[in-house]
């Protein structure tokens, strides 16, 4: 990724909410990830973090050209490739189902 970013802009989307910036810009730090922009869900916004994630990466490309989205959502991957995106379906975690239920029924990460 690091050699990706010295050619590309890195953009960070994410389905957490606005209220855990913080929290997300000092994971992403603690990982040494290469400096980007960080894209969160509205505070009060409970979609489907495939339907959040979705809406602002079509967004983004109304001003720029969008490489590839590396995304661990399998129904975020999905949608994405659907609507045209290159995907990379990232598998660095197990699936969990608490996980899936809390983004996909109950619009939280």
């Amino acid at each position: 990724m690091h050699e990706s970013a010295k050619e590309c802009e890195i953009v960070y989307l994410t389905g957490r909410p606005e209220r855990c910036r913080r929290d997300t810009l000092d994971w992403l730090t603690a990982r040494q990830l290469p400096a980007g922009d960080l894209y969160m869900r509205g505070n009060a916004d409970r979609r489907p973090a495939r339907h959040t994630k979705l809406a602002i990466l079509r967004r983004l490309a109304r001003t720029r050209d969008i490489r590839v989205l590396v995304d661990d959502d399998e129904l975020v991957c999905l949608d994405a490739r659907r609507a045209g995106f290159t995907v990379v379906h990232a598998r660095w975690t197990a699936p969990s189902g608490d996980l899936k239920d809390a983004q996909e029924r109950e619009g939280r990460t």
